[in-house]
C-alpha cells in the first residue's frame, strides 16, 4: 500500500499516527507537500480523488480518500474501532464532530497563520473569532475528558487519534491557550505515551 501524505497536515498526520501505533510497516509514504512537484504529479495522475491528500493506494489501485475513512479502514478488525454498533457510533460521532466542527476551526487558524499562501485570509477579525469559536469547541473536548481518560471509551480508539492530530498543535500553530484545558493536556500526554507514538515532524 501506499500513503500519498502531505507532511505539514494533520489529517495526514493522523492517518502517519495509526499506522505507527498499529505496527504498520507495510505501506509506503509518498510525500506531496503543498507546492511541491510530487503533488502536481499526483493531482495530473489521478492520485487525489477529491483533490487533496491523504489518500491511501490499495495494491489493487483502490484510491481511498479522506483521513477519518482512511483510519476506520485501517482499524477495522483492531481494538482501536468496536465491533460493538453503539460503541462504534460513539467513535464515529467524535470523528465526525472533528470533521464538521473542530477541523474548520482549530486547523485553519493554523493553517492561516502557516502556510504563506493563506497569510491573506489571515485578517485580525477572523483570526479573533477563529480563536473564540475554537476555544468554545475546546471546552466540549475538556468537559468530556474531565470525566474520562479517552474520548469514545475505555480505551483508546481512532476517535482519539483523529481529534489528537490538530488539538496536539493547538497552542504552537494555532495560538490557543492550552493552559485553559488541564483535562485536554494530560489527554494529549497519554496520547503521546501510547507504544509507537511519532510525531508530526
Amino acid at each position: 500500500m501506499i500513503l500519498h501524505s502531505m507532511p505539514s497536515s494533520g489529517n495526514s498526520y493522523k492517518v502517519r499516527l495509526l499506522l505507527a501505533l498499529l505496527g504498520r510497516e507495510d505501506v509506503a509514504t509518498v510525500d506531496v507537500e503543498y507546492d511541491s512537484p510530487a503533488l502536481a504529479a499526483a493531482h495530473a495522475e489521478g492520485r487525489l480523488p477529491f483533490g487533496k491528500a491523504p489518500v491511501l493506494e490499495l495494491p489493487d489501485g483502490t484510491l481511498l480518500p479522506e483521513s477519518n475513512a482512511i483510519l476506520c479502514w485501517l482499524a477495522e478488525g483492531t481494538g482501536w474501532l468496536p465491533p460493538d454498533p453503539t460503541a462504534r457510533a460513539r467513535v464515529l460521532a467524535w470523528m465526525f464532530w472533528e470533521q464538521n466542527q473542530h477541523e474548520g476551526v482549530i486547523a485553519v487558524r493554523a493553517a492561516l497563520r502557516t502556510y504563506p499562501h493563506r497569510r491573506a485570509e489571515a485578517t485580525p477579525g477572523r483570526l479573533a473569532d477563529l480563536l473564540v469559536r475554537g476555544h468554545a469547541l475546546l471546552q466540549v473536548m475538556e468537559d468530556h475528558l474531565a470525566a474520562q481518560d479517552w474520548l469514545a471509551g475505555t480505551t483508546p480508539t481512532v476517535a482519539d487519534v483523529c481529534l489528537y492530530g490538530y488539538t496536539h498543535s493547538a497552542d504552537t500553530l494555532g495560538g490557543f491557550d492550552m493552559a485553559r484545558f488541564p483535562a485536554i493536556r494530560g489527554w494529549l500526554d497519554r496520547v503521546a505515551a501510547l507504544p509507537g507514538h511519532v510525531s508530526l515532524a
